[in-house]
């Protein structure tokens, strides 16, 4: 279970206006990469739900999913179960089912490119290489999805990119990422009430 242990649905969609968001983490599903850097967008969903008094969650869309209420928006928290490299089959089903545009998701993905604990949105564009980023664009048939990139630091020399980014973070490491997980959860609620350019003003320049 990607979210971890289930909580009371009583809170689910408490301060809802009926306009819904979704929220895509991406990562691997399976305990063997549990804690690794490409399933950082795992753990910023999973303490996203945690602040928000996730209810029941759905096993839809080839994922998991559950309901949040968040700063007045109905917010759908998102995590293929697909393996990254095929999140797009997870996140086009959700896409036409709450009859969204792209420019109502938000997806959450590692970045190696950027220094450990660094966040960066944008509002569109290439995926960069983030093979899970990547998909989703070539299943929305758009590059027009905001994005919230984490980083989860650049490999060293002598390792392989493949190799790095399904390392689990050192111990020297852990404060920082936990850091980085905290406050892209609290970026995710600023992106629900304010939108994309607010957060890259907010978000982008802290390192």
């Amino acid at each position: 279970m990607i979210f971890g242990r289930k909580k009371s649905a009583e809170t689910e969609h408490e301060g809802s206006t009926g306009q819904r968001k979704l929220i895509v983490g991406l990562g691997n599903p399976g305990r063997k990469y549990a804690g690794t850097r490409h399933n950082i967008g795992f753990e910023v969903i999973a303490q996203t739900a945690k602040d928000h008094f996730a209810g029941a969650i759905k096993q839809k869309f080839k994922g998991e999913i559950v309901d949040v209420g968040m700063r007045g928006c109905q917010v759908s928290l998102l995590c293929p179960g697909t393996f990254m490299n095929a999140s797009g089959s997870s996140v086009k089903p959700a896409v036409d089912f709450y009859k969204m545009t792209p420019e109502d998701v938000l997806v959450v993905c590692d970045d190696f490119a950027l220094d450990l604990g660094r966040l960066r949105f944008r509002p569109k564009g290439s995926s960069g290489g983030q093979k899970g980023l990547g998909d989703i664009i070539r299943c929305l048939g758009t590059d027009m999805v905001p994005r919230l990139r984490v980083g989860i630091g650049k490999p060293p020399d002598n390792w392989d990119v493949a190799d790095f980014v399904l390392s689990q973070f050192r111990a020297d490491e852990q404060t920082e990422i936990e850091l980085a997980v905290r406050t892209s959860a609290d970026a995710i609620a600023d992106w629900v009430e304010h939108g994309t350019l607010y957060c890259m003003n907010k978000y982008n320049g802290k390192s």
